[in-house]
């Protein structure tokens, strides 16, 4: 099986050595557990060391945060940008229309991108464009929809794809309750103490056509992004 490397230190080891190719992966969390990290640095290490391009899709964040952020860590994602190797694509939710979901699909597949980050699902779930032409309060049904619909569309792309997804609750995966169904594997990141230096713990609870570690892990983060441990 082909699959692709995060080049996240202790990550890869937990699912036999990487991500399937052309898996949809849902990346579940409380705020503050480096979800966002994560997904800079798996798109950071693929342009770097494996040369696969990688798009950032946010709906949250405005492009010099990111940049921002991606320098703390010492990833040059403006320079990858302008290489052309990364591509940073802010969207506004006040921007959202019906046809993002078609705008992304086509950009992936025009700029030949392998790795793609979605962040987030959930700001996508609570701003859901309207399918018609009449503004209406959405229902869960029309929502649920709308999501199913936009991984589809994302499973048709050469690309193996994270869908950030935030949660206030531990005990779930997304707001949409329909995203961990369709994915291929899911990757929970939450606050826990246990009574060591690492105050967050990783739990790779799905991962299709792969056998993956289901225990927890210590995740640190570091002044070189994500590295995840393994429980002495």
């Amino acid at each position: 099986m082909e699959r692709v490397k995060t080049g996240i230190k202790g990550f890869d080891g937990l699912i036999e050595g990487g991500i399937p190719k052309g898996s949809v992966i849902l990346l579940s969390g409380t705020p503050g557990t480096g979800k966002t990290i994560f997904g800079m640095q798996y798109l950071h290490n693929g342009a770097v060391d494996f040369k696969e391009n990688g798009l950032y899709v946010s709906f949250e964040e405005r492009k010099e945060n990111l940049y921002r952020q991606a320098e703390s860590f010492g990833w040059g994602i403006k320079s990858l940008e302008e290489k052309g190797d990364v591509v940073i694509n802010c969207i506004p939710t006040n921007a959202l229309e019906k046809s993002t979901p078609d705008n992304i699909v086509k950009l992936i597949n025009e700029r030949n991108i392998k790795r793609v980050v979605i962040d987030s699902l959930s700001t996508l779930t609570m701003n859901t464009p309207t399918l018609t032409n009449y503004p209406h309060t959405l229902d869960a049904l029309t929502v649920k929809r709308f999501i199913y619909g936009f991984i589809q569309k994302l499973t048709g792309t050469d690309a193996t794809i994270i869908l950030v997804s935030h949660s206030h609750d531990e005990n779930k995966l997304s707001i949409d309750g329909v995203s961990e169904f369709i994915c291929d594997g899911i990757v929970k990141i939450n606050s826990q103490n246990l009574g060591g230096d690492h105050s967050r713990v990783m739990n790779i609870s799905k991962m299709r056509s792969t056998k993956n570690d289901e225990d927890i892990h210590p995740v640190e983060i570091g002044k070189n992004g994500i590295v995840v441990h393994r429980l002495r």
